[in-house]
């Protein structure tokens, strides 16, 4: 496993956190889970985090996932920030809220349909 590069799993139910931890885990990565924007703030100034996958409704406190890309692609830009480089994706079947995401800056995303599918392997390996 390449421990150098971290996914953040952000506000996924337990069910689909674990679904993309093997999927992340498949592809030799590090998972770091996280419930909440506050949690995925502090994960991803840890030098290492090269994607963080981010679920439209927070299962944990019912934040907006495309709020907090706008906040963690601002913070991605802030000077000194450990991880500049660092990428975001939806996790959504819903194409206008992807559609939302991209055009925040976010990579492409996925719908969680699609976790099983090697089409959603290959997405997250390019993107990291």
């Amino acid at each position: 496993m390449d421990t150098s590069k971290v996914v953040v799993d952000l506000g996924q139910c337990d069910p689909d956190h674990a679904s993309i931890r093997r999927l992340v885990e498949s592809l030799g990565l590090r998972v770091v889970r996280a419930h909440t924007a506050a949690e995925a703030k502090s994960s991803v100034s840890q030098a290492g985090v090269a994607l963080v996958l981010v679920n439209r409704i927070f299962d944990a406190d019912g934040g907006s996932g495309i709020d907090c890309i706008k906040e963690l692609l601002q913070l991605a830009k802030s000077p000194g920030f450990e991880n500049p480089q660092m990428k975001v994706m939806l996790v959504s079947n819903y194409p206008e809220y992807q559609d939302q995401a991209v055009a925040l800056g976010a990579l492409p995303g996925f719908g969680k349909a699609a976790i099983r599918e090697p089409s959603t392997a290959a997405l997250v390996r390019a993107a990291v």
